[in-house]
């Protein structure tokens, strides 16, 4: 009489196992992925030494802050040169022009003073730029990721002080298979999760690569052609919530399944 309850009970326990199981088969992996972000480099024009930092790594700088300093001293001494330069080439200038006006000087004399002058000007204004650019200002508002020199260090010109991150910047990348591509368009809304992470992380494609990765050379046979995978890049809604390399996970959101060609007749 024992024997028909334990039965039915381990029946029941195989059944729902093998229900689960069926679940699990069908759930969505999801593709792995990872966090990325297109830094900004904040380099100096001309060589100099660091004479001062304003930020470190971590820091949020705002678009147009001070952010380091390079010495100025040959800048200021060209500056110094150029404004004598402009100084002697104004006197020429009044002479000539002075000459022309009483008919003892010739209109050549005249034109040479005036095209020194003007030279002799754009110098100048060319001297204040490069020493106006020996404070450097950051380009856009964001957080600062690195720092590769410090005070007192030199640095090449085009060389990068430091990297910062705009928070549009942040993207995801991951890779689907080509079956997948139908499913994909520009714009559309991706659910992203991550360890400890938000529970409704979401992102938009704005990339979709058109040539494939791990192509075999020459023919694609079946079996090669779902080896397949295309790149896809998106940009996280809320990308505070995420760290540049992080790893992810990228579910694809699910469309409307257009109607059968029989049911469209049908309907018709």
């Amino acid at each position: 009489m024992m024997r028909k309850p334990m039965l039915s009970r381990s029946l029941g326990v195989v059944a729902l196992a093998l229900a689960l199981s069926g679940c699990a088969d069908k759930a969505d992996p999801g593709y792995q992925g990872w966090v990325e972000a297109d830094l900004i480099f904040v380099s100096p024009d001309e060589s100099g030494r660091i004479t001062k930092l304003t930020v470190r790594e971590g820091d949020e700088a705002k678009k147009g802050e001070l952010i380091y300093t390079l010495d100025d001293d040959l800048q200021q001494a060209d500056l110094n040169q150029n404004n004598a330069t402009l100084a002697n080439a104004r006197q020429s200038f009044d002479r000539a022009q002075s000459l022309s006006k009483t008919g003892s000087g010739t209109q050549a004399n005249l034109d040479s003073a005036v095209s020194a002058l003007r030279v002799a000007e754009a110098r100048v204004e060319t001297s204040k730029t490069r020493l106006m650019r020996r404070q450097i200002y950051a380009p856009v508002t964001g957080n600062v990721q690195q720092i590769y020199f410090r005070e007192g260090e030199m640095v090449a010109a085009q060389k990068p002080v430091l990297s910062i991150l705009p928070p549009g910047n942040m993207k995801l990348r991951f890779f689907v298979p080509e079956a997948a591509l139908p499913r994909l368009a520009i714009g559309d809304s991706i659910k992203v999760t991550c360890d400890n992470c938000a529970p409704d992380l979401t992102a938009k494609i704005y990339f979709i690569a058109t040539t494939a990765e791990y192509t075999p050379p020459v023919i694609y046979s079946l079996d090669e052609r779902n080896k397949l995978v295309y790149l896809i890049q998106a940009r996280p809604e809320r990308p505070a919530s995420l760290r540049v390399g992080q790893p992810v996970s990228v579910y694809l959101t699910p469309k409307a399944a257009a109607p059968s060609p029989a049911a469209a007749g049908g309907k018709s």
